[in-house]
């Protein structure tokens, strides 16, 4: 082993010149050699990129993989350069349990057959899901990584080494104030001069690196771009499979009794429409006018000039669609609007009693969404 003492000594003497110098300018004893503002620019510019690429890096890893377990797992895969095992996405999952269910409960019934589809549908949107997160992960989370882990530890390095060497120009610059005889005052003087060399050339090279800090940039910019695209991609998808899901659940002609029909007898009110299937779709379109109730009771016993509400079971709703009434004993409804809705005896289920200020009449349930 090629032990060096006065080597050793030396780097140790240089370490405790060092360590002086940049205590007596904390103190204020020692000046200190500022930076060209432009290079003080571009150092603060490296900073703000490398603490928001972070930040950016940490919080992607997060919205692609929610759960911190599997997320050290992937780290420590990557830190042994091992390939990363292939995890079944959660809709997978759930894909095939409902498909293992409608085993148990008989493919042939219609809970079975319906778990079968959905279930179908669900592994669809995992698939989509997985093909997202490793696009989102070459595309984008590797060159964010590469910057943090490859570009900016490169230049970390070097502006340590600017550190170091305007430490030594200053210690070299107190020497020559402090010398008294000429032949001290000439080997200060040649020590300052190869110090302010080395700094001025280390200062050139910091600088050449924190300028590609613009090509970062850019270069981070298209990746952005790619990530976007690659959302955009993945929620059409889950949009176009939820369409198709949607529609193959309707060829299956399965009527299920209205929500607030069925709570009626308890709650006193009945439940409008999902806000997820009228409301936050594009492009619904209202639902098709129910009919005129023809059930004889009602026409002939309810009169909604003579309704009272119920002393409990009046809720307020949100009008989700413009709808005209038909005769005197409907009422007009505007989108957007609320009004208090309420159920009476003998009514029929597709239709409520709605109240808006002195204004009384029958509205189409579907046209609703109940708030409270």
């Amino acid at each position: 082993m090629d032990f060096n003492v006065k080597k050793l000594a030396s780097d140790a003497g240089v370490f405790f010149t060092r360590a002086v110098q940049y205590t007596e300018e904390k103190l204020g004893q020692a000046e200190k050699t500022e930076l060209d503002a432009h290079l003080e620019n571009l150092i603060a510019r490296g900073d703000c990129t490398k603490n928001w690429t972070e930040k950016i890096f940490r919080q992607t890893e997060v919205l692609l993989q929610p759960n911190p377990s599997a997320r050290i797992e992937e780290f420590f895969y990557e830190k042994l350069d091992r390939k990363i095992p292939s995890r079944t996405t959660n809709a997978e999952l759930l894909g095939q349990y409902m498909q293992d269910a409608a085993k148990e409960f008989g493919p042939g019934t219609p809970y079975g057959c319906t778990l079968i589809t959905v279930g179908e549908f669900q592994r669809r949107l995992g698939g989509a899901e997985r093909e997202f997160l490793q696009m989102s992960a070459i595309n984008f989370l590797t060159p964010l990584r590469n910057f943090l882990e490859g570009d900016w530890k490169t230049i970390s390095k070097e502006r340590r080494l600017l550190e170091n060497r305007r430490l030594d120009l200053d210690v070299c610059k107190a020497r020559l104030k402090k010398a008294k005889l000429a032949e001290a005052k000439a080997a200060a003087e040649h020590e300052l001069r190869v110090a302010q060399t080395e700094f001025d050339r280390q200062a050139e090279v910091t600088r050449l690196l924190l300028e590609g800090i613009s090509s970062t940039h850019v270069n981070h910019l298209r990746c952005l771009h790619e990530f976007v695209e690659a959302q955009a991609a993945y929620y059409a998808q889950c949009h176009k499979h939820m369409q198709d899901l949607q529609k193959e659940l309707s060829r299956c002609g399965l009527q299920f009794p209205n929500a607030f029909a069925v709570n009626a007898s308890t709650s006193g009110v009945s439940a409008g429409p999902s806000p997820l299937s009228t409301a936050t779709l594009p492009e619904v379109s209202p639902p098709s006018r129910p009919p005129n109730p023809s059930n004889a009771l009602e026409s002939s016993t309810l009169k909604i000039e003579e309704v009272k509400p119920p002393a409990t079971g009046t809720r307020k709703a949100k009008v989700l669609y413009d709808y005209d009434a038909a005769d005197t004993s409907e009422l007009s409804l505007l989108a957007d609007e609320l009004i208090t809705v309420y159920t009476v005896p003998g009514m029929d289920p597709d239709w409520l009693v709605g109240e808006r200020g002195n204004q009384k009449g029958k509205v189409p349930v579907t046209y609703l969404e109940l708030l409270s």
